[in-house]
């Protein structure tokens, strides 16, 4: 049993049937009264987000989730094809077990494939990624890094908000978590 308070992100735990993971958490000390703390969890199998409060004393059972290597081979319609990197097995995810992190899948991507009791859950993507700008506005001279914003599409069919330097062609490396541009890829 894990308390409250000794929650943090990225850890698992049961709650209600579900399997979550910690998004964020905060800790609030009332003048009275006892710490709460807030958390937002992520549904693993649905992708859902929640954010509800708890006493600090309360307990959670933890989820052991087990982390295998996979490589991304194709899409197909709304079906992912994975290939484990250390048994040749291949199998198929379906979208919403997949989550947001669809926008991110490039074919040979290395992900984290979350398997719990046996059976498959969900990926779990790099922090971040290299991918191709498809398609943005030009540039224009004078552009700075903090002079603006603009959307770029990138490589997976994914848009982001990106400076109004980067130009079509350009590598960006993108947070997986959020879904922001970080910085030019070299």
């Amino acid at each position: 049993m894990i308390d409250a308070g000794e929650l943090r992100k990225g850890i698992a735990i049961e709650l209600e049937g579900k399997i979550y993971q910690v998004v964020d958490f905060q800790h609030i000390k009332m003048g009275r009264g006892s710490a709460q703390v807030k958390l937002k969890l992520r549904d693993i199998r649905g992708g859902g987000v929640i954010e509800r409060g708890w006493q600090s004393t309360e307990r959670f059972v933890p989820a052991f989730l087990e982390h295998r290597p996979a490589q991304f081979l194709y899409a197909d319609g709304g079906a992912y094809c994975f290939m484990d990197n250390e048994t040749y097995e291949q199998f198929e995810l379906q979208a919403d077990q997949i989550g947001d992190a669809v926008r991110f899948l490039k074919e040979g991507f290395v992900v984290d494939v979350l398997r719990h009791a046996g059976s498959l859950v969900s990926v779990e993507l790099p922090t971040a990624v290299n991918l191709e700008v498809t398609q943005t506005d030009p540039g224009f001279k004078g552009n700075t890094a903090t002079g603006g914003s603009k959307p770029a599409t990138l490589e997976t069919g994914a848009v982001v908000q990106v400076p109004l330097f980067i130009a079509t062609g350009d590598v960006l490396k993108i947070d997986t978590r959020t879904g922001e541009y970080l910085e030019k890829a070299s």
